[in-house]
């Protein structure tokens, strides 16, 4: 990477930098260019090194240069995160959207239809009261008897950045599950945030690994109770009550928790936020099993929690849309809904577990106790996970390599393997062509 010279310009650390991003306005410095080392700055500009090195750690603090080490500062390029439900075209059997089933998902148009909506104006309250309330009725028992207040946010990756902005700053790690929920890597990185891993297994976080991160200096965990995205994991009784011990050594430390999948899990939710946390926050997302479209989650958290995260809402659009809080609470409130549900339960759990018995009786081992929930399972492979990925859509299927979803560059060598609208049919075949590729991946 070569460094292009440029007429930066300035006396202190302060006008260094505002020189520097003047040029990266005005197209001179472009992104992933090279800055010139310290030392050949400062001579140039006859200043002392420690100001230029002042300026650069002030352009890295705005995410506007990365200190890459022995690489030097470079011009920081905006970051380009990888998303769920992209299409693969042409043949290919899809079992890598991460998408739910659409025939288990309830008429969103014909719900906005029903009941007395009346468009709401400036001022209005930015609640569907029926709707806080509802979900009031619903957390308390969740929650553990604590004080919380309920507010609605655009989704569970919103409220979660809201969330992390509220309490972090730039450079600030936060603890996440390795691997880790494509967002919610994103959102770190787009935000300028260190994602710390903590390791789960098939009952999620460990506990070891937890209490590491928070050593090393996380100020925050993001926690997925149940239907972990991407491996399918959900925090048991034990694994819950093993990671509330870590946290209440850390009570300084946000701790939220994302139950997206809380409608149709075939699990009981099991709560890791210990009593001495105080600053803390549930999430629930309705786009699993409401529909993707309707971009609203439901958050419950302490009271100061609340107001940082309402501040922000307000601050922006004021209010998520309450067409679609009407929506979201005559679908919540409907009996033929919840029946929907319980459906999608069942077939959820139903069709991840013909995938895993089909793969067990061809010699692919999952753990003994592994039993996924949500839209996903997750195979570990003891070989390269990219070319068995190539190598299965050679023969029509589509799944995603398990690096994908690493936290920091190391990651385990597995597939995930959307099962939300996997037949039966598609499971054996599915399972006999991994197993061809695994016993002889040249024949691939």
């Amino acid at each position: 990477m070569e460094v292009v010279r440029v007429p930066i310009s300035g006396a202190t650390a302060t006008e260094i930098a505002s020189s520097v991003r003047d040029l990266i306005a005005s197209g001179e410095l472009t992104p992933r260019t090279r800055l010139p080392p310290v030392r050949t700055l400062a001579v140039e500009l006859g200043v002392n090194r420690n100001t230029v090195a002042a300026a650069y750690r002030q352009l890295a603090a705005a995410g506007v240069a990365e200190a890459r080490g022995r690489g030097g500062t470079v011009v920081a390029s905006v970051p380009q995160p990888a998303s769920e439900g992209a299409g693969f075209g042409g043949r290919l059997i899809d079992l890598a959207s991460g998408n739910p089933d659409p025939l288990l998902l309830p008429d969103m148009l014909a719900a906005a239809n029903r009941g007395a909506y009346r468009q709401p104006l400036y001022g209005a309250p930015p609640v569907d009261p029926e709707l806080a309330a509802w979900a009031a009725d619903r957390y308390a028992a969740d929650v553990a008897g604590r004080p919380f207040r309920v507010l609605v946010a655009h989704g569970a990756v919103d409220a979660t950045e809201r969330l992390l902005n509220a309490y972090l700053t730039r450079g600030d790690a936060v603890a996440v599950e390795d691997p880790c929920f494509l967002a919610s890597i994103g959102t770190l990185r787009v935000n300028g945030l260190r994602a710390t891993p903590v390791v789960v297994d098939h009952s999620g976080m460990r506990p070891e690994s937890l209490r590491a991160a928070l050593e090393g200096g996380a100020r925050a965990v993001v926690c997925t109770s149940r239907a972990h995205n991407p491996t399918g994991a959900s925090l048991t009784a034990e694994r819950a009550a093993e990671l509330r011990a870590v946290l209440a050594r850390h009570p300084q430390v946000v701790v939220i928790e994302d139950d997206h999948f809380s409608a149709v899990s075939a699990v009981p939710y099991q709560r890791i936020i210990p009593p001495e946390t105080a600053r803390w926050a549930l999430v629930r997302s309705v786009s699993k099993f409401l529909g993707p479209d309707l971009r609203l989650a439901l958050v419950a958290a302490d009271e100061e929690t609340a107001r940082h995260l309402d501040s922000r809402l307000r601050a922006g659009t004021m209010w998520v849309s309450r067409l679609l809080q009407h929506t979201a609470r005559q679908l919540l409130l409907d009996p033929q809904v919840h029946e929907l549900h319980a459906r999608a339960r069942t077939a959820y759990a139903e069709r991840s577990r013909l995938l895993v018995t089909a793969l067990n009786a061809r010699g692919i081992a999952t753990p003994p106790a592994y039993r996924p929930d949500g839209l996903n399972v997750w195979i570990d492979l003891d070989t390269d996970a990219r070319a068995v990925t190539d190598a299965l859509a050679r023969r029509g299927w589509a799944v995603r390599p398990g690096d994908l979803f690493a936290v920091g560059s190391s990651g385990r060598q597995a597939l995930r393997v959307t099962t939300a609208t996997l037949t039966e049919q598609h499971a054996l075949e599915f399972a006999d062509d991994l197993a061809a590729v695994l016993t002889n991946p040249q024949a691939a």
